[in-house]
C-alpha cells in the first residue's frame, strides 16, 4: 500500500509475470517465506503489482426502467514490471441483473478482457514500467442487483442511493472493491432533472441538457476506500448553514422533512466537527454533507456524505447518531483499515469518540453512564457468543464482518487503552496516529506501535488480550478490616474460564469525607492485598472510575 516484498505478502496475488524474474532458488525462498507466515483472516485477491489512483464514473440513470449505462475511466498505476493483465470486481450478469460489458480501452485501442465470476480481467497490449500510470475506460449497463438500490422512499418519490457496504460497489461501479486500495473519485451523473444529486466532495457542475435531464458532477480529491463512494438522486431539499474551520456543513433532505432536518443535524454536526478538528486533527474532505436516504436504518459514513435511515430525520437532534459517523470521517475513511479483520479500527473508534464527544460537551457524568450501558452489552453478548473476540476471522459471509462485540468491546478497548497511557498521552497517540496514517490504510499492529512510542510503554499484550481474546474479565473478592494492624484486606479471584488477565484495576477507600483511590494489578488466579488505612472504611469499591471492562462480584467479608 517491499527479493523485499510487502508487510501484508500473504493477501497479495503474484502474478506470473513478476515470478519470471525470480530464479528457482528465489521462489522456493519465497513460498517458503510466505507458508511460515500467520494465515491473515482477510483473503480477497489483491494484486500487488497496481495501484488505482483515480476513478471517474459517468452514469446514466432514467425512471423509463432501472436499468443503467455506466461509462468508467481508471487510472492505474503500475508499481512493478512485468505486469501484463489486471481485474476489477464487476458483477456478472445473472436471472436479469447484474452488469454486461460492452467495451473496454485504454485511449490507444481496444483491449481484450473477460468478465465472470464477478470479476472483470483485462490484458494489457505490453508490459508497464514499474511507476507508469495509465488509463483505461469500461463501457458497461445493467440493472444492479444491490449496492445502487432504486425505489421509493417514505413519500412515495423514486429515488436512487448507493448502499456499498462492504464489498457491493461492484454490484454496478467496476473497481478494485476492497479498503486496502484507496483512490481518488469523481461522479458524473445524467438523471431526470426534477432529481438532485449528491455525492462525495465538492459540486463542479450542474447543467441542464435541454432534454428534460440533467447533469451532476461531483469530484471526491482524498483517496477513498470502494464503498465510501456514494451518490443520491432524489427530490432534495439541499441547505448550507455555513462552516467550521472553513469547512462547508451541507443537509440534503426530502422538501417534506426541511424542518426536521435543520432540527435534526445542524447543531450535532456542527459541535461534532469542531470537537473533532481540535481534538483529532484536520477534516480531510472538502464539505461535509448530511443526506436523508431511503432503504437505509442508522447512518452509513460515506466520505463527505453520510446518508442516514429516513427514520432518523426528525423533530429532535440525532446527537450520538451525528457524533458516530462524524467520527468515522476521521477513523474509517481519512484512516482505513488494511483488512476486514482489523474492522474495530473503524466501528470500535467511532463509539468511543461518540462517548468522548458527550464528555467533551455534557460531562463526565454522561460519558460514564454510556460507558456502563455499553459494558453491560458486551457482558450480555458475551454470555450467548464465548468464542467471539473483537478481531475474528470468520470472513466467508462479509456479512458477518460486523457486531456489536466490534463496536462495543472496540470502543471499551480504546477507553482502557486511555487508563493504561492516561489521558494526556492518549490524545497524544491518536493525533500522532491520523497525522501518520491519514489518507491510507492501518493495521492494529501500526496503531499499537503508534501508542507504544506516545507512552513508553509495551503494549502488545493488551492488545492481545483485549481484542483478539473472546471474553471478559469475572473478578469476585471481598475486603475486611484489621482494627489493630490498621490495615484494609482485599482478596481477589478471577473465575471466567481459560487464563487469566492482567488487569490493572483502582480501589476505591471511602470514609466519611472522601474517596481515596489506590492502585493493584491482577496477573494470577488468586491474589490478596493489604493497604494501610488509619480508619476503617465506610466502603470498599472495585474499579470507582469506571476504567475496566469486566464482571465484579465484591462485598465486605
Amino acid at each position: 500500500m517491499q527479493i523485499k516484498l510487502p508487510d501484508d505478502i500473504s493477501n497479495q496475488v503474484l502474478d506470473c509475470q513478476f515470478m519470471k524474474f525470480l530464479s528457482v532458488k528465489q521462489i522456493a525462498a519465497l513460498l517458503i517465506g510466505i507458508a511460515a507466515l500467520p494465515l491473515a483472516a482477510d483473503t480477497y485477491p489483491r494484486q500487488a503489482g497496481i495501484d488505482a489512483i483515480h476513478y471517474l464514473f459517468r452514469v446514466t440513470l432514467t425512471d423509463d426502467s432501472d436499468e443503467l449505462s455506466g461509462d468508467a475511466t481508471v487510472d492505474l498505476r503500475f508499481v512493478r514490471p512485468g505486469v501484463m493483465q489486471f481485474e476489477l470486481d464487476l458483477t456478472s450478469p445473472a436471472n436479469g441483473k447484474g452488469m454486461t460489458v460492452t467495451e473496454v480501452r485504454s485511449p490507444e485501442s481496444p483491449l481484450k478482457f473477460e468478465h465472470q465470476d464477478n470479476r472483470l480481467r483485462v490484458v494489457l497490449p505490453d508490459s508497464p514500467a514499474a511507476g507508469e500510470l495509465r488509463r483505461f475506460e469500461v463501457r458497461y449497463h445493467g440493472i444492479p442487483a444491490d449496492g445502487l438500490r432504486i425505489g421509493k422512499n417514505k413519500y412515495g418519490e423514486r429515488c436512487f442511493f448507493s448502499q456499498n457496504w462492504p464489498n457491493l460497489a461492484r454490484q454496478w461501479l467496476p473497481m478494485i472493491d476492497h479498503p486496502y486500495d484507496k483512490a481518488s473519485s469523481e461522479f458524473i451523473i445524467t438523471a431526470p432533472s426534477k432529481y438532485q444529486v449528491v455525492a462525495n466532495g465538492l459540486l463542479q457542475e450542474e447543467t441542464d441538457l435541454g432534454d428534460g435531464r440533467r447533469l451532476t458532477h461531483w469530484k471526491q480529491s482524498a483517496p477513498i476506500a470502494s464503498w465510501l463512494n456514494a451518490i443520491g438522486v432524489a427530490q432534495f431539499a439541499s441547505r448550507h448553514f455555513g462552516t467550521v474551520k472553513r469547512i462547508p456543513l451541507e443537509t440534503w433532505v426530502y422538501p417534506q422533512d426541511r424542518d426536521a432536518g435543520i432540527v435534526t443535524f445542524e447543531t450535532p454536526v456542527r459541535q461534532a466537527m469542531e470537537f473533532y478538528i481540535d481534538h483529532i486533527g484536520p477534516f480531510a474532505y472538502e464539505k461535509m454533507g448530511n443526506v436523508e436516504a431511503a432503504g437505509l436504518r442508522g447512518g452509513t459514513e460515506h466520505a463527505s456524505a453520510i446518508f442516514y435511515g429516513e427514520a432518523s430525520v426528525t423533530n429532535r437532534p440525532a446527537t450520538n447518531l451525528v457524533a458516530h459517523e462524524i467520527a468515522h470521517q476521521w477513523f474509517g475513511d481519512a484512516v482505513t483499515e488494511k483488512d476486514w479483520d482489523d474492522v474495530w479500527l473503524s466501528e470500535g473508534f467511532a463509539t468511543y469518540f461518540t462517548l468522548l464527544c458527550t464528555e467533551h460537551y455534557e460531562g463526565r457524568d454522561a460519558f460514564v453512564a454510556g460507558l456502563k450501558r455499553s459494558r453491560d452489552s458486551i457482558l450480555s453478548l458475551e454470555k450467548k457468543f464465548p468464542d467471539l473476540a473483537v478481531r475474528h476471522n470468520n470472513l466467508a459471509d462479509m456479512k458477518k464482518v460486523l457486531n456489536q462485540i466490534v463496536y462495543q468491546k472496540g470502543g471499551w478497548t480504546l477507553h482502557m487503552l486511555r487508563a493504561q497511557m492516561g489521558t494526556d498521552k492518549f490524545w497524544a497517540g491518536i493525533r500522532d496516529y491520523y497525522r501518520r496514517y491519514r489518507d491510507s490504510n492501518a493495521s492494529t499492529d501500526d496503531f499499537r506501535k503508534v501508542m507504544e512510542e506516545d507512552s513508553g510503554l509495551q503494549l502488545g499484550w493488551f492488545f492481545d488480550q483485549w481484542l483478539n481474546r473472546a471474553g471478559s474479565p469475572v473478578v469476585e473478592g471481598t475486603w475486611s478490616y484489621d482494627v489493630s494492624a490498621k490495615k484494609l484486606h482485599v482478596d481477589l479471584r478471577q473465575t471466567q474460564p481459560g487464563e487469566v488477565y492482567r488487569v490493572p484495576l483502582e480501589i476505591g477507600i471511602q470514609d466519611e469525607s472522601a474517596v481515596r483511590v489506590e492502585k493493584i494489578e491482577l496477573t494470577q488466579r488468586a491474589q490478596s492485598f493489604e493497604i494501610a488505612s488509619d480508619k476503617g472504611p465506610a466502603t470498599v469499591t472495585l474499579d470507582p472510575n469506571t476504567w475496566v471492562l469486566m464482571e465484579s462480584k465484591f462485598g465486605r467479608k
